[in-house]
């Protein structure tokens, strides 16, 4: 099992930055990619970011590119996604999650948090 708390949501004026935190705890997660992702109202879950936690290999979806930038502390077994310039379109629901790789694939990830709402005002 792999337990993941996320932290860090709030209202943010467009322009502005965010950094979201996932606290990872549970038997070997060290072995998972770690994944972002976002849900909308409306809409369906979508891909935010990931890394591998071992090696630090990152992926991201187009829309967030050059904004965002996901990371994790080995210490601290902490993974962050530093949100800049944001948008009302990145207004959202965030959730960590914990899988196989770092694929923009949901099914993928085994292990979700509650998630914590990120609001963009304009």
């Amino acid at each position: 099992q792999v337990q993941l708390v996320e932290s860090g949501g709030g209202l943010v004026q467009a322009g502005g930055s965010l950094r979201l935190s996932c606290a990872v705890s549970g038997r070997t997660f060290t072995r998972y990619g770690m994944g972002w992702f976002r849900q909308a109202p409306g809409k369906e879950r979508e891909f935010v970011a990931a890394i591998i936690w071992s090696s630090g290999s990152t992926n991201y979806a187009d829309s967030v590119k050059g904004r965002f930038t996901i990371s994790r502390d080995n210490a601290k077994n902490m993974v962050y996604l530093q949100m800049n310039s944001l948008g009302p379109e990145d207004t959202a629901v965030y959730y960590c999650a914990a899988g196989v790789g770092a694929g923009a694939y949901s099914g993928l990830y085994a292990y979700w948090g509650q998630g914590t709402q990120v609001t963009v005002s304009s």
